[in-house]
């Protein structure tokens, strides 16, 4: 899988605490970058097409048609792509940027898959949350693009916020499923430091979130969404049938995955995990004298940094992910990717939320999977399996 992280926005979002500058001097420069990097690193991942390309920020609809071009023509170039039609490439767009040129640059582009993050259709939410679309353009997003041709589209929502009544996250759950969207996503809102929405908090400019908020919208998601024909596949998303995020899923299931731009990760499908450099500038700096793999892993720290993760670590994060899929979690495949005794840790941890309803009962082929009433405390249940 292949990942791209576009580092600029328009504005910051109030509780955004991803990498990203709306400072766009250094733009020119990052996707020169972007370019060298998608060359260098080719040999980190398997031979053959991704299976799935993500164009993901920041905000990618920021982007030109030549530097989309650009970057297309270097990911066929370095053959991460041949342009199979079932490669699933899915790009990021606010609203606010879909205009007539971004909507064409889109439509003549290999993408097939637009993520919209329209995160609220409500004005006072979009306002607290410092986006930079408005009540109307969250409305008519969908249907612009749908113009052109484009049926393959996920949204975004946010609960919980402070602006959010019951009432208000409804309607948006109703207007969601009106447009009918093959893919939502929707995430609590989560109160980060060094954001403007935590630095608000911890002034008591405004107050934290709240839990009982979260749980009453969570149940109201679940209860619409599903109701209305979206499966829900992992926790926090939704989809008709045939329409699951393929790359979204290959993160959850443990697939290698090659991240590239300011702040992006990679894995290797195997131990080693490694993050760029979240600062545009020395990425832009260091990337024009990097030859070739060799100066790449010699230049080390000034791009990235990286960690080799334990059994146990990966353990734990087979749990925590597989939890979340609908899917669930069996002891033997534990047992098969990291031995007999984790996999008997596992059960023994696991016994008092099979007690007390936060597990479903288990079905004859001995799956692990999160009740309704479970995924609400999906966090906790995870955690009570770490080892």
């Amino acid at each position: 899988m292949l990942y791209l992280h576009i580092p600029f926005c328009k504005q910051a979002c109030s509780y955004c605490n991803f990498h990203f500058s709306t400072n766009l001097k250094q733009r020119d420069a990052v996707v020169a970058g972007m370019l060298r990097e998608l060359a260098v690193r080719r040999e980190e991942l398997p031979g053959g097409s991704v299976p799935t390309i993500y164009f993901g920020g920041g905000t990618p609809s920021l982007l030109t048609s030549t530097e989309l071009e650009g970057l297309f023509a270097e990911i066929r170039r370095a053959g991460y792509w041949r342009g199979e039609l079932e490669t699933e490439i899915t790009f990021e767009a606010n609203p606010d940027d879909l205009t007539a040129d971004v909507i064409r640059m889109l439509a003549d582009s290999p993408v097939n898959r637009l993520s919209i993050g329209i995160q609220s259709f409500n004005e006072e939410d979009l306002r607290f949350m410092n986006r930079a679309h408005d009540a109307r353009q969250a409305l008519t997003a969908v249907e612009k693009v749908r113009e052109v041709g484009f049926d393959n589209l996920s949204i975004d929502l946010i609960y919980g916020a402070q602006t959010t009544s019951d009432l208000t996250w409804q309607q948006n759950l109703e207007f969601a499923t009106e447009l009918e969207v093959d893919h939502i996503a929707a995430y609590a809102l989560t109160v980060e430091p060094k954001t403007a929405l935590g630095h608000r908090v911890a002034t008591g400019a405004v107050p934290d979130t709240s839990d009982e908020r979260f749980a009453t919208h969570f149940g109201m998601l679940i209860d619409h969404l599903t109701a209305t024909g979206y499966e829900q596949y992992e926790i926090s998303n939704f989809a008709r049938p045939g329409h699951r995020s393929r790359h979204n899923s290959g993160y959850w299931t443990g697939q290698p995955y090659l991240g590239i731009g300011p702040g992006a990760h990679s894995f290797d499908g195997k131990n080693r995990r490694r993050w760029n450099v979240s600062n545009n500038n020395r990425y832009a700096k260091v990337w024009p004298e990097v030859g070739d793999y060799s100066a790449y892993l010699d230049v080390g720290p000034l791009l990235f940094e990286e960690e080799n993760l334990s059994l146990k670590d990966r353990y734990n994060e087979y749990v925590m992910t597989g939890l979340r899929r609908i899917e669930g979690i069996t002891p033997g495949e534990i047992s098969r990717k990291f031995g007999a005794d984790l996999a008997q840790y596992f059960e023994s941890e696991m016994a008092a939320h099979l007690a007390n309803g936060n597990l479903r009962p288990l079905t004859a082929e001995n799956i692990y999977r999160l009740s309704r009433r479970g995924l609400e405390v999906a966090d906790g249940v995870a955690a009570d399996a770490f080892y």
